[in-house]
C-alpha cells in the first residue's frame, strides 16, 4: 500500500515532527510498525530509521522506561568532570524561565544520554518521575527507544519527538526537543540539552529554542577556550626563547599557543594517551614533551624529524561504536590512535571504499551529493592530512600503497555511522545485506 509521509523531509526542518492532524493519527502510525503493517501516513524518515534501529536492539514496546539510577557519588562525579558543568548557568538563563511558563522542563545529559541535571515546572518533573525522566536515569536509544535524548545523540544533530513518535507506548503523552552539546575544542559530543513536557505542549519553535541555548553554550565554551590559550602563551613565551630548534607549545587538546623555529599551525594533533616523555607524533616524527601550566611543550627531535620510510603499516578505522569512531595508525615508529570527527570519519571510510583515491569533486558528490562543493573537502582533507600526514596523498585523494587498511565495521550493517547523511554512507547502508 502507497504510505504518505507526515512531514516530507526538507533542509529548513529536518527533524520536526508535524505541526498538523491529532495525535491519534500518530498512534496508527506508530501501531501498525512494530508488525510489519502498511499505515495509510508513514512516519518521518527520521523517526522510522530510529524504528528500525531500537527494533533490531530488541526494545519492547510495552515496556516502561524505567532504569536504574546512578549512585549519589557517580551522578556528582559526572556532573564535576563534565564541561557542561560550567555551562549549566548559560543553558538555564536561556531555558528555564521559558519552560516553566510553558508547563515544560529543562533536561541535561552527558555524551551517554544519563540525565545530570533537570529543572523546570514542578508539576511536569514529578509526572516525568513516573516515566523515570530524572537525576541519574538513562535516556539512550539503547535504553529507553525513540525519545529526543537518545535520538539527537545517535544522529548528533537537533531532534523532536512528540507523542506516539516515541517507540515505548508510556512515552505517547509526553514531546520532546533535544540538540546535541559539542566541545569546541576537541569536536566531541558533551551531551545533549532537551526541552521535554506534556504532548499538549508542543510547539514547533521548540527545536528551534533549543538549539540556539546549545549553539550560545558551545561559543561560551569557544570564548573561555580562547582565553587559557593565551594564559598558556604568556606562560610559554619566554620558555620558547630559550629552546633551540623547533619547539611548539600546545593546551591539553592540541591547539598552538606558541612556536618557534618551524610554521605555525592551528593545532596539533594528539594521541589519546598524550604524556611526558618521548612520544612519536605522525605531523612531527620523534618529540620530547614537557609539561606547563595549562599545557604541554613538546621539542621536535631533529636527529629523527620524522618516522623512517615505510614506518607506518596498517590503519584501522573503527566505526564499530554508533556514537564515537577512531583511527589507529601503527608501525615500526610504534602506535598512535586519534578519535575523529563525524566528517572525518566520513571521509575515511569513502577513502577505504576507493583505494585507487576520489578527487575532490567525487568526494563531494559523496559527502553533500554536489561536486560543486570542492571548497569543503579541500579544507576538511586539509585537516585531516594534519593528523595522517604519513598514510594520505593527494592528487587523488587516498590512502599510501604500502598501507594496509582495515575497517571494524558496526554489528549491523545499517548502524554504519548512524549521524551521517552522506550519500555516499546512505547508499553503502542501503547496499547492505539484510
Amino acid at each position: 500500500m502507497k504510505t504518505e509521509p507526515l512531514d516530507p523531509p526538507g533542509p529548513s526542518r529536518p527533524s520536526a515532527p508535524p505541526t498538523t492532524g491529532p495525535a491519534r493519527l500518530l498512534r496508527r502510525v506508530r501501531a501498525a510498525a512494530p508488525v510489519g503493517g502498511a499505515p495509510r501516513v508513514a512516519p518521518r524518515p527520521v523517526i522510522d530509521a530510529s524504528w528500525q534501529r531500537v527494533r533490531r536492539i530488541g526494545i519492547d514496546p510495552d515496556r516502561g522506561t524505567s532504569s536504574a539510577l546512578l549512585p549519589a557519588g557517580e551522578l556528582e562525579h559526572r556532573r564535576r568532570t563534565t564541561a557542561l558543568g560550567d555551562l549549566l548557568p548559560s543553558l538555564s538563563q536561556g531555558l528555564v524561565s521559558a519552560v516553566r511558563a510553558s508547563q515544560q522542563m529543562m533536561v541535561v545529559t552527558d555524551e551517554e544520554g544519563l540525565v545530570l541535571w533537570r529543572d523546570g515546572d514542578r508539576a511536569v518533573m514529578r509526572s516525568a518521575a513516573s516515566v523515570c525522566l530524572e537525576e541519574g536515569a538513562a535516556w539512550s536509544e539503547d535504553t529507553a527507544g525513540t525519545n529526543g535524548i537518545g535520538t539527537a545523540l545517535e544522529l548528533r544533530r537537533p531532534v523532536q519527538v512528540h507523542s506516539a513518535e516515541h517507540f515505548v507506548r508510556t512515552l505517547h503523552s509526553w514531546t520532546c526537543a533535544a540538540a546535541p552539546v559539542h566541545d569546541p575544542r576537541n569536536g566531541r559530543l558533551l551531551g545533549v540539552v532537551d526541552v521535554s513536557g506534556a504532548d499538549s505542549t508542543f510547539h514547533p519553535a521548540t527545536l528551534a529554542l533549543v538549539e540556539s541555548v546549545a549553539r550560545l553554550a558551545e561559543a561560551e565554551l569557544r570564548e573561555r577556550h580562547l582565553r587559557s590559550v593565551e594564559r598558556l602563551r604568556s606562560v610559554a613565551a619566554p620558555v620558547l626563547c630559550r629552546v633551540g630548534g623547533r619547539a611548539l607549545a600546545v593546551d591539553s587538546h592540541g591547539w598552538l599557543a606558541a612556536v618557534t623555529g618551524m610554521p605555525p599551525v592551528d593545532r596539533l594533533p594528539l594521541p589519546k594517551t598524550f604524556r611526558a616523555g618521548r612520544m612519536w607524533l605522525p605531523s612531527l616524527g620523534m618529540c620530547g614533551v614537557e609539561p606547563l601550566p595549562g599545557g604541554w611543550l613538546v621539542r621536535v627531535e631533529e636527529a629523527a624529524s620524522g618516522p623512517q620510510e615505510g614506518a607506518v603499516s596498517r590503519v584501522v578505522l573503527d566505526l564499530s561504536s554508533r556514537r564515537r569512531s577512531s583511527v589507529t595508525v601503527s608501525g615500526a615508529a610504534g602506535r598512535w590512535t586519534h578519535e575523529l570527527s563525524p566528517r572525518h570519519a566520513e571521509l575515511l571510510y569513502v577513502l577505504s571504499v576507493h583505494r585507487q583515491g576520489r578527487s575532490a569533486a567525487e568526494l563531494a558528490a559523496d559527502l553533500f551529493g554536489d561536486r560543486t562543493r570542492t571548497v569543503t573537502v579541500r579544507a576538511e582533507m586539509s585537516r585531516l592530512r594534519r593528523h595522517l600526514a604519513q598514510v594520505l596523498a593527494h592528487r587523488p585523494y587516498r590512502f599510501v600503497d604500502e598501507v594496509e587498511v582495515e575497517v571494524v565495521h558496526p554489528d549491523h550493517p545499517t548502524d554504519l555511522l548512524t549521524h551521517s547523511t552522506a550519500p555516499a554512507i546512505t547508499a553503502a547502508r542501503v547496499r547492505a545485506p539484510g
